[in-house]
C-alpha cells in the first residue's frame, strides 16, 4: 500500500510555481527550489531562531514546515500546498 501523504503533505492538493518577485500568500508544507534561489522574505508558522529571509538555497533543496508567505529575490521554486 502506497502512502502519498509524506510528512503531512498530500501532493494531490497541488502546488504553486513561483518564478517572479511577487509576494505569494498561501499555506504550504514544503518549498522545493528548482534553481539556485535567494529568498527576499518568507513567513513560517513553525520555525524559530534566525530568519530564513535573505537566505540563498541551491537548486534541489527542499524546506519543510508550514509556510504562509514567500517573496523571491531571484530563482524559482515549487511550494506544495497543505
Amino acid at each position: 500500500m502506497s502512502d502519498i501523504n509524506y510528512l503531512g503533505i498530500d501532493h494531490s492538493v497541488g502546488a504553486t510555481f513561483v518564478s517572479d518577485t511577487a509576494t505569494r500568500v498561501g499555506r504550504w508544507g514544503a518549498i522545493h527550489f528548482t534553481t539556485n534561489t535567494q529568498i527576499n522574505t518568507i513567513i513560517a508558522q513553525n520555525y524559530d531562531g534566525n530568519t530564513l529571509s535573505g537566505q540563498s538555497f541551491s537548486a534541489a533543496t527542499t524546506l519543510y514546515g508550514v509556510f504562509t508567505s514567500i517573496t523571491l529575490q531571484n530563482g524559482h521554486c515549487v511550494a506544495y500546498k497543505l
